[in-house]
């Protein structure tokens, strides 16, 4: 499959979890539907037309994500406000943001439907340019993007691995959980209806290593490959 990896950095993230509506919670990773989100954002693809390139990218694309740093999180208030009556009363309310967010993020072209929006994205990355600026979840949380390498991914291998990314939890079985480092626990969103719906059945559980560590799992992986590198990647 084709293949390769960015980093996706920024001051400041925030992937809202769908169960706290009041005081928002944010994911502790950039989730595939952010990531496609962010595609379209590069791309300048209107909202319109993501309705149906949303559950279509969700199929095509497979992703895989590595903390550049560990994960920090801080709470901050906002009074919110409508937009019909802007200068109008309105309610406290605290929203949890990372702090200097910093991913790895693996992309493999998993169904050659989307190859032509897999190739324009990775040639805009190359050349670091954006029709709309890319956001980590937030309007006013900006990203910055920087293309790292470019490979290839095997076809669906099993076995022991080591891996720096995430790993499904009840599909991968840890080897060395020896408490010396800590394991982060997350429950994500794969998949974006053509009504802008992350579809509860499409989460997936994972369980990643926090930065700088890796841990040793079983189960299925991929191999990535480039000219000077070769890791094991989850891809979901």
């Amino acid at each position: 499959m084709k293949g390769f990896q960015l980093e996706i950095t920024g001051n400041w993230g925030h992937f809202k979890r769908p169960e706290t509506n009041n005081n928002p919670l944010s994911h502790d990773l950039i989730t595939k539907t952010a990531l496609i989100g962010m595609i379209g954002a590069v791309l300048g693809i209107e909202r319109t037309d993501m309705k149906s390139l949303f559950p279509q990218l969700s199929e095509d694309l497979l992703y895989g994500v590595q903390l550049l740093t560990p994960v920090r999180k801080i709470s901050w208030g906002f009074t919110s406000k409508t937009a019909i009556n802007p200068t109008g009363a309105g309610s406290p309310k605290y929203f949890e943001f990372l702090k200097d967010p910093s991913f790895l993020v693996s992309i493999a072209l998993l169904n050659e439907r989307s190859e032509n929006i897999f190739d324009e994205f990775l040639t805009a990355i190359k050349n670091e340019k954006a029709v709309y600026p890319p956001i980590l979840g937030w309007h006013n949380c900006p990203a910055n993007l920087k293309l790292k390498s470019i490979g290839k991914f095997s076809d669906e291998k099993k076995g022991e691995f080591e891996t720096f990314g995430f790993v499904v939890a009840n599909k991968h079985i840890p080897k060395d959980i020896s408490g010396l480092f800590r394991i982060g626990f997350d429950k994500l969103p794969t998949y974006q209806s053509d009504d802008f719906w992350n579809l509860p059945d499409k989460y997936f559980n994972v369980i990643y290593p926090d930065y700088p560590h890796s841990m040793k799992v079983e189960g299925v992986f991929y191999e990535y490959n480039t000219e000077e590198i070769m890791e094991k990647w989850c891809l979901i």
